[in-house]
């Protein structure tokens, strides 16, 4: 009886290491034995589980493939074996082959078809023969070893439209071989489509990466310039995630990335579009978001300007000729048809006629036409480009420490200003350098002129008024103290100057137009923020420090700067005392490369709905409506709980609508530039609608963390971005990876906000107390926000700047307003 059970025990045993495999593949690996088989449904896993192996289908079932695919996100298939041979059912076979290679086979049966092989496709012309294994690793790389351990295939060498990390793109200059990517012809159709991205490596030139259509070349990269590629500078927000690895040797040229610890998954996909996509996975949502593309706008689109033209998205008319050239078809160009490029204004003298040009803030030109010399300083470059009548140009190969040089020799094509962008050293005839340094000096000279009599008039107004202020016996100190008597508490100079120790410049924590700022302590133990207002801009200043005392001192608001009291001894000592900000001003966080990675998205839309309420609180809320009139990053502060509080009342203006009276018109326009709204800087109109296209423009950059300038449009790029149905890549990289989907769709619809709030017409423009349920997505952000009209000065083509100027007056001109001369006085 106890040998029968025994007997029971042992074929048990038996019966369990002989069953099937089951659907779901446990091991790694797959040997040459007769049993080890991928079929039907089953599954190869990676030790880790990350990845998994498999047949799926594609084309409603009507076609299989072999494949690899994330585990948490099976749709994502990142490589495919038979892109070309697909199977028509799921009957496919997997196995090693007796001569040890990888073999896809339409059947289990002796006579199957082989549809795929790796011996097809490996680099290697030795049949590994026994003891071949194949593994899957938790890379995604499906490896093929022989009996000694030896690699002898693997698909990270014969990538299809997905590139992963410790994958190369690239070739080897010993054997030939190639790895690149191409795309999907369609997204349920792994077959190969129209797109390649692939590494261009010109003998002894600068390799670059290229996105290809056909026999077209769509997209590149720019030269690696030791850090990244010229044409990404986005690739330094990345660096805190990714690891970039770049090899130009006699043996291989090639980039791979790597993710760093605690970096969450990610890919580069090159999409059925041509598009590449730098793609993070988010654990929370569940779901892949889209951390970078490329291109990124019309700029991106090669050749878009042709042979020495450079393109600016931020222009009206993209387009430009590099200075010293001109359109090559002046009819073709005024047609908008840009690719002809543009020619030399004046012929090369070749030698010592020549100099250069400095072109700054460019992606470098195509390098198919260049030499290298990693050894070159960009001196001996310079010297050496001259001394080549061939030579078009030069450049810094590494921009760590300025060495190494990239000589251009022909046309100079697919130039594009970006953000942090290279120095490019254009060659010019010496006529065409003397005539910009004529042209410098002439400007220089008028500024002059006019600075003269601008000051003239300036100091003949300030005898009149000094004059008129005498006649009254009013002193500037008496003044100020009648204004603000009864507003606010006022200290003693002495107790502030001992708060500030003695304005020492330790205690310096911010300048601007108005003076400077000290950090003090007053003798209760209250640490305070001291405007010493300057006693330069008497008139200015008064009229400012008046106006932020009346005003602010009838405030109370959580999101408003406090004023504690204020010091007004004599015209030398003008000073306004405020609640301590630990964290200073918004713009030192959101303009600095470092300090903006540490806002996540949460800290910023809490900033975001304090800065509505706060200018709610002024517009409607307050006993005062009040209009700021100089919101922008720099006038909002932080707390030590990172609450953001509005500041500096100095041109602040109360108003107050009627039924028949929106706005009102001022003929001294005092603001910043940016911010201003197109009504205000153009005509002198003031509104509330004044202050909400500061806060679209304010909003635009907290969410990017980008700061709208005349060298680079935030709205016209987040317009770009919107219009693409791509509203989540305008949020600020340094913190877009670690944002949940939940997250990504609040940013989208904060942009859509922005956007409304940025409209050219008042009237088409939200009121704050409309714009915080939107933000609060309370209610949705409708209407559909406008096309912007992109008004920044146009270079290039005479037609070109017409239009634009026709542009502006219509967009000025989208009320009844009439215009009026007025005086602009930036800050």
């Amino acid at each position: 009886m106890a040998m029968s059970h025994h007997l029971l025990l042992l074929l048990a045993l038996l019966s369990v290491l002989v069953l099937p495999t089951s659907s779901a593949a446990s091991a790694s690996t797959l040997t040459q034995s007769s049993s080890s088989t991928i079929s039907g449904d089953q599954t190869l896993a990676s030790p880790g589980n990350a990845f998994q192996l498999g047949l799926f289908s594609a084309s409603n079932h009507s076609k299989w493939f072999l494949g690899i695919w994330f585990t948490v996100s099976p749709d994502t298939v990142v490589w495919v074996a038979n892109r070309d041979r697909p199977l028509n059912t799921s009957s496919g076979v997997l196995r090693v082959s007796d001569r040890g290679a990888l073999v896809l086979a339409d059947g289990a049966t002796t006579n199957a078809t082989v549809v795929w092989s790796s011996s097809s496709s490996s680099s290697s012309s030795d049949s590994p023969g026994a003891g071949a294994v194949a593994e899957l690793r938790d890379t995604g790389n499906l490896v093929l070893t022989d009996a000694a351990g030896a690699v002898v295939w693997q698909s990270f060498e014969h990538p299809t439209n997905t590139f992963l990390p410790e994958m190369r793109v690239g070739k080897s200059l010993k054997t030939g071989a190639e790895w690149s990517l191409s795309s999907w012809r369609a997204a349920d159709d792994p077959s190969p489509g129209d797109f390649r991205y692939v590494m261009a490596a010109p003998p002894g030139g600068a390799p670059e990466l290229h996105v290809w259509r056909g026999a077209r070349k769509t997209y590149r990269t720019g030269p690696w310039n030791g850090v990244r590629f010229s044409g990404i500078p986005e690739m330094t927000t990345f660096e805190n995630m990714f690891q970039f690895q770049f090899t130009d040797t006699a043996d291989e040229v090639s980039y791979m990335f790597r993710n760093r610890d605690g970096s969450p998954m990610s890919r580069v996909l090159l999409n059925e579009s041509g598009v590449m996509q730098r793609m993070v996975w988010d654990n929370a949502s569940a779901a892949w978001s889209n951390f970078w593309s490329g291109p990124r706008d019309q700029c991106d689109a090669y050749g878009r300007c042709g042979a020495f033209g450079v393109c600016n998205v931020v222009d009206a008319f993209v387009c430009a000729c590099i200075r010293g050239f001109a359109p090559a078809s002046e009819a073709q160009w005024y047609m908008r048809n840009t690719s002809g490029g543009c020619a030399r204004s004046t012929a090369l003298q070749c030698g010592d006629g020549d100099g250069f040009y400095l072109l700054r803030g460019v992606k470098l030109p195509d390098t198919h036409n260049t030499s290298v010399d990693a050894g070159a300083t960009l001196e001996e470059c310079g010297r050496r480009c001259l001394a080549d009548c061939a030579c078009t140009a030069y450049s810094a190969a590494d921009i760590r420490g300025g060495g190494g040089c990239i000589q251009w020799f022909g046309d100079l094509m697919d130039t594009r200003y970006v953000d942090g962008g290279q120095d490019l050293y254009v060659r010019l005839a010496k006529s065409e350098l003397d005539a910009a340094k004529r042209t410098r000096k002439f400007a220089a000279g008028i500024t002059l002129v006019v600075a003269g009599f601008t000051l003239l008039l300036l100091s003949l107004a300030f005898l009149v008024w000094r004059k008129a202020r005498r006649s009254k016996k009013v002193t500037i100190a008496d003044d100020a103290a009648e204004l603000m008597s009864g507003e606010c508490p006022t200290y003693p100079p002495g107790v502030i100057r001992t708060a500030t120790n003695g304005f020492c410049a330790d205690n310096v924590i911010g300048r601007g137009g108005f003076g400077i700022v000290y950090k003090g302590q007053l003798p209760d133990g209250q640490q305070v923020a001291v405007k010493k207002l300057s006693s330069e801009n008497t008139v200015q200043g008064l009229n400012e420090f008046i106006n932020e005392v009346v005003l602010i001192a009838k405030l109370q608001h959580r999101n408003l700067v406090r004023l504690l009291g204020c010091c007004a001894h004599s015209s030398s000592e003008r000073m306004l005392v405020y609640e301590y900000m630990s964290n200073k001003s918004l713009d030192a966080f959101i303009f600095d490369e470092r300090r903006r990675a540490s806002l996540s998205w949460k800290t910023r839309l809490d900033i975001i709905l304090g800065i509505a309420r706060g200018v709610l609180y002024l517009h409607q809320d307050s006993r005062l409506n009040i209009i700021h009139r100089d919101l922008k990053a720099a006038n909002v502060l932080l707390d030590a709980d990172m609450v953001a509080k509005i500041s500096d009342f100095g041109i602040a203006r109360l108003f107050t609508t009627t039924a028949d009276r929106q706005e009102t018109i001022t003929k001294t326009i005092i603001g910043t530039y940016g911010y201003m709204a197109p009504e205000y800087a153009m005509d002198g109109t003031v509104s509330f609608m004044q202050d909400v296209y500061s806060f679209g423009v304010l909003l635009l950059e907290i969410v990017s963390g980008r700061k709208n300038h005349r060298s680079f449009n935030l709205i016209a790029y987040a317009w770009g971005l919107w219009e693409g149905g791509r509203s989540q890549d305008v949020l600020d990289a340094a913190i877009r990876g670690g944002c949940t989907g939940a997250e990504l769709a609040q940013a989208a619809a904060c942009v859509q906000v922005a956007l409304l709030c940025v409209q050219e017409c008042p009237s088409q423009r939200p009121p704050m107390a409309d714009v915080i349920p939107m933000l609060s997505q309370q209610k949705a952000p409708v209407p559909r926000p406008r096309r912007p009209v992109v008004c920044t000065p146009v270079t290039g083509h005479p037609a070109a700047a017409a239009l634009a100027v026709q542009a502006v007056r219509e967009m000025v001109t989208c009320g009844s307003t009439e215009l009026t001369i007025t005086t602009l006085e930036g800050r």
